[in-house]
């Protein structure tokens, strides 16, 4: 007997009826396709720290975290976690109470607007943004409310006029993500104090997204939101391992607030992932407790790649935001002769191949974010040297 159907309405919950089959599948898919260099997603193309990776080994073998860990984190995480904050930013929070591990900082994120924003809430956030911000927000059936940062004298600029604007009776949070993911955007201090003002003003919760906390780069600085005045106890910060130690697969984030707001989080993350990463979380313990010479090697080795990469890109004929953090580079493509990012980025392999992200899947304003291409730069540096060459058949 066949199974009966329903076409009275689609399968898909219309909270996510915009979302498909993310840009970073297909562009991989592509590269596959084509052979071409995958500057597209960002991950690295090598492993983390020995040293590290051997911490999970001997964890696994030790019989740590093979079964389920702790809810919130197993300890020693926990702790190192605490311990990693008050070092590099003097932030002192409770290990059993202000923190909670998660599945890498996109459950972090989902599992902090899932918990805090009802259906009708607006959620403020910065555009271009990574895109599980939006489908988060749409699973909790908020409104997103994007304000736009607008290129300008060589990086990507906060109107804070704008960001004041966007705040409405109906607004419930505040979504901030710096270093900011794709622009490079580093915001700076007085960015940061006036929204701390903002929302210290208007009463609003802030989530932020520092996940290249230790990857910001020449004059700038990484400062957490929840270190200004009014901000510890409205604040949800999120980080994770994936991004500084380059072990982007084994998905460990975490979340550091105040203990009413870490439950929040908590009590929707259980009905996420419940749990995960056991043996890996003891491994990324150690990884915190790594010396700063390490952070600092990480960084230099970085910044060595961005110039690498965005020396090339501008002799190819793109224009080049030379990002103040993160490991990606926003391109501008109009001194090429082109306007659509999707049609470069799809006939970019084929042309030079490479593979690159179109910006504007990052924005509601698809036309905001129609010139500007992402390429990723954590890859060897062979890697990049031959993408540059490849590139460069878009200069003749």
């Amino acid at each position: 007997m066949a199974a009966m159907t329903s076409t009275a309405r689609p399968y898909l919950n219309r909270r996510l009826a915009e979302f498909g089959t993310t840009i970073f599948a297909e562009m991989s898919a592509l590269a596959t396709a084509t052979g071409a260099i995958n500057l597209g997603q960002g991950f690295p193309d090598t492993d983390g720290p020995e040293e590290i990776r051997e911490a999970a080994v001997r964890a696994l073998r030790d019989g740590r975290g093979n079964q389920y860990p702790p809810g919130p984190g197993v300890p020693e995480l926990r702790h190192a976690i605490t311990a990693h904050q008050r070092h590099r930013y003097g932030l002192s929070y409770d290990p059993d109470t202000e923190v909670l591990v998660t599945a890498g900082a996109t459950e972090a994120i989902a599992a902090a607007l899932l918990a805090l924003v009802e259906p009708g809430d607006e959620v403020v956030a910065l555009e271009p943004y990574y895109d599980s911000y939006a489908a988060s927000i749409a699973m909790a059936g908020g409104r997103r409310v994007p304000v736009t940062l607008r290129p300008a004298e060589g990086r990507f600029r906060l109107d804070l006029d704008e960001l004041r604007a966007a705040v409405t009776g109906r607004t419930r949070l505040l979504l901030i993500n710096t270093p900011h993911n794709p622009t490079g955007t580093v915001l700076t201090r007085e960015e940061l104090a006036a929204i701390a003002e903002l929302a210290v003003e208007r009463d609003l919760l802030v989530v932020t997204d520092e996940v290249y906390e230790h990857l910001v780069f020449d004059d700038a600085e990484h400062l957490p939101l929840a270190g200004f005045p009014g901000m510890r106890d409205r604040t949800v910060t999120i980080s994770s391992a994936g991004k500084t130690f380059s072990f982007t697969g084994w998905k460990v984030g975490w979340v550091t607030a105040a203990p009413a707001l870490v439950s929040a989080v908590r009590s929707a993350k259980q009905y996420l992932t419940y749990v995960s990463a056991g043996p890996f979380q003891y491994a990324v313990a150690e990884a915190l407790a790594l010396p700063d010479s390490y952070f600092d090697g990480f960084r230099r080795d970085m910044l060595a790649r961005r110039d690498l990469l965005a020396s090339g890109l501008a002799e190819a004929g793109f224009g080049v935001f030379r990002p103040a953090g993160t490991y990606f580079i926003t391109t501008d493509i109009r001194p090429l002769g082109e306007r659509d990012g999707f049609a470069f980025c799809r006939a970019l392999p084929e042309r030079a191949g490479v593979v690159a992200i179109p910006n504007a899947v990052f924005y509601d304003d698809r036309e905001a974010g129609a010139p500007f291409v992402r390429f990723a730069f954590c890859k060897q540096k062979g890697v990049l040297e031959e993408a540059v060459a490849r590139l460069m058949r878009l200069a003749v």
